[in-house]
């Protein structure tokens, strides 16, 4: 089964990877990158998704969209990327 990993900066513009599970949204596995910039390497994201139990679905890419954040200005960045856990077939 796969699931869609985000990679968000809408929370005060820190850096967050999470997965979207049929779980409630406060239960989605997630890590926090805690900083601002500079976006997360391929290999942090990866990394990230590891520790969490997810790796890249066959044929994955990251879809990546630009948002406006309202009145401030500000653009939030969202990407997506398809995964599966760990060891599971595609």
């Amino acid at each position: 089964m796969t699931h869609s990993a985000r990679l968000a900066n809408s929370h005060f513009g820190e850096w967050e990877i999470y997965v979207v599970t049929d779980g409630p949204t406060l239960g989605w596995p997630a890590c926090d990158f805690r900083r601002t910039q500079p976006i997360p390497t391929l290999a942090e994201r990866t990394a990230a998704l590891a520790d969490l139990g997810y790796e890249a679905a066959e044929g994955a890419v990251w879809e990546w969209m630009e948002m406006d954040n309202g009145d401030t200005g500000d653009v939030a960045l969202l990407a997506a990327f398809d995964v599966r856990a760990i060891g599971e077939a595609s």
